[in-house]
């Protein structure tokens, strides 16, 4: 006659729930405070009670599913059982003075002075040059190297981010706390989960400011390694809202190789002149089309990033680095269309390889400690 299996340990069973990450918060269940129960009977039955942020979550499938893979993992578990509540008002403060720490402020994270987030604005002279697929593509490549990234998408009468990251759930909200959808691992927020269809935004200067002073204070982030904001070209009310709201942020500026267009993008690059904020450097996208037999097209022109970085670093006294040129490849247009950038989804084109290598560039720059306190004391 064989022995029954062993019953599981709370240990064990309390340790595979430590391993479900809420899909929205990115961190533990356990650790937001989500595991209300867990009962573990003779016959291996596990029943934990989970609590949810929202009587609407739109995950609770997910956690569900997740939460009943783990444990059924754990040796000794037979059947599990996950039952969903709902976190009461004095638990969705708890869990937002958790989030955003002592009294759950509305605040810029990024601004505070321990904040070593990297902050990218991603700006054009003009429309039509790719930024958003830049944008994109980077955050994506970035995310897959295992950095925690977000993407605000600041192009408020131009949104395109959530439909070039696949994204059509909307930001699920805790009283006033957003909590953005995730995507590819990248954390995004864009006016377009706020309308209806294809309606267009029809703001003035104020309301762009408000919008944008909202995602970065009511949609939690957490902490992220890389912010990049997606900015309407030229430089109107955003451009000079993100250098008031983010001061440190860093300017990427996209460009092709035209002259024309290498002329308009350095007015979105000289903004940095005037507000005081860093050029991370130039993107040159559509830089040729690779042909059949090797060789390759310039369709606009050529040299216009390399003009454009000459011009800049003596605009700005210090050198502004040409981080990569990007090939025309329709399977960079198809990525966007289907929802899934190229950089994951066509990893070895040409276009995705070049944005890789900036993303390497850029994940390499170190989340700066100057001017942080550090706490030492000298002996």
């Amino acid at each position: 006659m064989s022995a029954s299996p062993a019953s599981p340990s709370r240990e064990a069973v309390n340790a595979a729930l430590a391993t479900v990450i809420d899909p929205e918060l990115r961190r533990p269940i356990t650790e937001l405070g989500m595991v209300d129960s867990v009962q573990v009977s003779g016959d291996g039955k596990v029943t934990v009670a989970v609590l949810l942020t929202i009587a609407g979550c739109p995950l609770r499938d997910t956690i569900t599913a997740d939460a009943t893979k783990a444990l059924l993992a754990v040796p000794g578990v037979t059947a599990v059982d996950v039952e969903l509540k709902v976190m009461t008002q004095a638990q969705r403060d708890a869990l937002k003075e958790k989030l955003r720490g002592a009294g759950g402020q509305r605040k810029i994270p990024f601004n505070e002075p321990d904040s070593l987030t990297k902050v990218y604005a991603v700006a054009s002279g003009k429309g039509g040059v790719g930024k958003s697929s830049v944008t994109v593509n980077l955050a994506t490549a970035l995310a897959a190297q295992g950095l925690r990234v977000g993407i605000v998408d600041a192009d408020v009468y131009g949104f395109s981010v959530p439909a070039l990251m696949g994204i059509t759930q909307a930001p699920t909200q805790v009283d006033d706390m957003i909590l953005p959808p995730v995507a590819y691992g990248v954390k995004v927020i864009s006016i377009g989960m706020f309308v209806t269809g294809n309606q267009p935004v029809a703001w003035r200067g104020p309301m762009l400011h408000r919008a944008l002073e909202q995602f970065l204070t009511d949609v939690y982030f957490g902490d992220l390694d890389a912010l990049f904001l997606d900015l309407p070209p030229g430089t109107g009310d955003i451009a000079i809202s993100v250098a008031q709201l983010l001061p440190k942020a860093e300017i990427l500026v996209v460009t092709t190789p035209q002259a024309a267009a290498a002329d308009v993008a350095e007015r979105a690059g000289a903004i940095a002149t005037q507000t005081g904020q860093k050029i991370a450097g130039v993107i040159e996208n559509m830089s040729y089309l690779e042909m059949p037999d090797g060789g390759r097209m310039d369709l606009f022109g050529s040299g216009g990033g390399a003009v454009l970085t000459k011009r800049l670093s003596a605009m700005v006294g210090v050198e502004v680095p040409l981080l990569g040129q990007i090939p025309l490849d329709i399977r960079l247009r198809e990525g966007g269309d289907t929802g899934v950038p190229i950089v994951l989804g066509q990893p070895e084109a040409p276009a995705a390889e070049a944005m890789a290598g900036i993303a390497g560039q850029l994940a390499t720059k170190p989340r700066g400690l100057a001017g942080m306190k550090l706490g030492l004391q000298p002996r």
